[in-house]
């Protein structure tokens, strides 16, 4: 028989010294930072954050360093009479030179304000009216298709009805409700977009839910005695946040045009206040005789579509990457 083998410590060598090299184009990376890397790589969704970051950065700073205030008319006393800056076009002055002292980028309008002002103003209250309803769009519609999801049978079929009835009605006839008791404005468009505009964000959120409920995670969470919200909030919201980021960023978009198209038919912002749309519609009004009014808020619209429907394209691709983009 042989003798039973005894370990020795010279059989053994430590790998401690060894100088091993890990091969970082294969080194495991968390999810999100995957994302990032992509979403950085991708040479068009970056385009798009250049855009919307400029125009955000204009929309914030420019109205406070311009010298003239969104609703000011501007006007110079000659011989104690009034001359208003009407209708001066981009870069230039009024016949008699009475305004050469004053600079207009994108001239005035057909009352002596200042476009320049009116513009950027108009951006942000348009990219607040999004984000507000975008935001609060997103918490409903969420919460609502999570829960429906989650629990099917009969919750899910009320549920689901309720989508239905909401979904058949057109977008105008619930703003001319909104109209009749509420007065035109901000909080009107605002309204206006919260109650359509989570149908969208419901829908994927409970096809998402639906197609995690049955993992063996949350198996396992439900055997151990985890309560529904725990679950719904904890575990299957977590894992659906991808395609929520990608809806909202195709939303914003949305949204923004919708607001336009309100304040473009008249029931939006109203006067002193501006937005992109209502620049529009003003310009539209004056464009055979002054048509360089209606190009800053067109061009400003034009660019904020763009930019959020590339940042979206980025943010999808980034998210479920294609295995040649691996």
């Amino acid at each position: 028989m042989n003798e039973s083998y005894s370990p020795r410590k010279e059989d053994f060598e430590f790998l401690t010294d060894r100088n091993i090299e890990v091969d970082l184009n294969f080194a495991s990376q968390g999810y999100w930072k995957g994302v990032a890397t992509h979403f950085l790589k991708n040479k068009f969704a970056m385009t798009g954050a250049v855009l919307v970051t400029a125009i955000i950065f204009f929309a914030i700073f420019a109205p406070i360093v311009s010298p003239y205030a969104y609703d000011e008319i501007i006007s110079v006393t000659v011989d104690d009479k009034q001359i208003v800056a009407k209708s001066l076009a981009p870069l230039t002055s009024d016949a008699q030179g009475l305004f050469a002292d004053k600079t207009f980028l994108f001239g005035t309008d057909d009352i002596g304000r200042d476009l320049w002002t009116r513009t950027w103003d108009g951006a942000r209250v348009s990219l607040i009216i999004a984000f507000v309803t975008i935001l609060i769009d997103m918490i409903i519609g969420m919460s609502y298709g999570l829960i429906s999801g989650y629990f099917g049978g009969y919750v899910d079929d009320f549920l689901q009805r309720i989508v239905e009835i909401v979904s058949s009605i057109p977008t105008l006839v619930i703003i001319s409700i909104l109209a009749i008791f509420m007065p035109k404005g901000m909080w009107l468009v605002i309204f206006s977009l919260i109650l359509t505009e989570w149908i969208g964000m419901s829908k994927i959120s409970r096809a998402e839910c639906l197609k995690l409920k049955e993992r063996e995670y949350i198996l396992a969470s439900r055997t151990l005695g985890a309560g529904s919200f725990h679950i719904i909030f904890k575990q299957i919201l977590p894992n659906t946040i991808g395609p929520i980021i990608t809806k909202v960023m195709f939303s914003i978009p949305i949204a923004i045009f919708t607001e336009a198209f309100l304040s473009f038919v008249g029931v939006g912002i109203v006067l002193p206040q501006c937005s992109i749309g209502s620049l529009i519609e003003a310009g539209f009004n004056s464009i055979t005789i002054l048509p360089y009014q209606i190009l800053p808020p067109i061009t400003v619209l034009a660019l904020l579509m763009l930019g959020f429907n590339l940042i979206g394209d980025g943010l999808r691709e980034a998210l479920a990457p294609k295995l040649e983009d691996m």
